[in-house]
C-alpha cells in the first residue's frame, strides 16, 4: 500500500504516492505524461516491482492533474512545479534520488536532473519528435542534458512508438552514453512487465 503525501506548490498541491522498499538503496521519483496519470501501466508496474529489488518508488501526480485538468501546462510551469515538489518532499524518499517519468514527465526529469542534484534519469516513452513533424522538432537535446552533468540515463521505448522507435532514439543519440531498451507497444506500451524488468536491470548495473 502506497503512502500518499500532498506537496504544496504555487500551482496547487501535488500528490506523491510513495511505494517504499524495506531497506532502500535509493529512490525513483517518477511522474506521468501530459495526457495521463500515475495509473499508467508502466508506472504502476514499476511501483509494484522495483521496491522488491531494493529501490523505493514515488509516483508524482502533478498539480494540474490533481486539480482535475485534462491538459498539462507548458514546460516552464511543469518545471516550476517539479522544483517545488523536489524541495517540498523533504524526507519521504531515500537517496540516491533518481528522476524520471513517461513522455512529458521524462522531459521534465531530463531538463532538471542536473540542476536539482539527481543521481540519474529514467526516461519512459521519450517523445523524441511529435508525429508528423520533422527533425527540426527533435527533443534530443533534452535527453542529452543529464549526460552533460555526468548522470546516467536509461530510456525504455515502445517498439512502435510514433514519437520515436528505439532505433530512432539510438540514431539521434549518435553514440552518447545513454542506454536504450525496448518494450512491446506504442507510446503507451502493451503492459508494464517488460518496462519494470528493464528498470530493474538498469538499476542493478548502473547503481550496483
Amino acid at each position: 500500500m502506497a503512502e500518499v503525501r500532498e506537496v504544496p506548490t504555487a500551482q496547487g498541491p501535488a500528490r506523491v504516492h510513495v511505494h517504499a522498499a524495506p531497506e532502500p538503496a535509493g529512490s525513483l521519483l517518477l511522474t506521468h505524461g501530459a495526457g495521463g496519470g500515475v495509473a499508467a501501466v508502466d508506472l504502476a508496474a514499476i511501483a509494484k516491482t522495483v521496491p522488491g529489488h531494493g529501490w523505493s518508488v514515488a509516483l508524482v501526480e502533478m498539480p494540474w492533474r490533481v486539480a482535475g485538468k485534462k491538459v498539462a501546462p507548458m514546460p516552464p510551469k511543469l518545471d516550476a512545479a517539479w522544483r517545488e515538489i523536489v524541495v517540498g518532499l523533504g524526507g519521504p524518499v531515500a537517496g540516491p534520488l533518481l528522476f524520471g517519468g513517461r513522455s512529458a514527465g521524462a522531459r521534465v526529469a531530463c531538463r532538471l536532473a542536473g540542476e536539482l542534484g539527481a543521481a540519474g534519469v529514467l526516461a519512459l516513452s521519450f517523445p523524441l519528435v511529435p508525429p508528423g513533424k520533422g527533425p527540426e522538432k527533435s527533443r534530443i537535446g533534452e535527453l542529452l542534458t543529464p549526460g552533460e552533468h555526468g548522470l546516467p540515463v536509461h530510456v525504455v521505448q515502445g517498439v512502435k512508438d510514433p514519437f520515436g522507435r528505439p532505433d530512432d532514439i539510438r540514431a539521434a543519440l549518435a553514440g552518447a552514453a545513454v542506454t536504450v531498451d525496448e518494450a512491446p507497444g506504442t507510446h503507451s506500451f502493451t503492459g508494464g512487465g517488460a518496462v519494470a524488468e528493464s528498470v530493474v536491470r538498469w538499476l542493478g548495473s548502473a547503481f550496483p
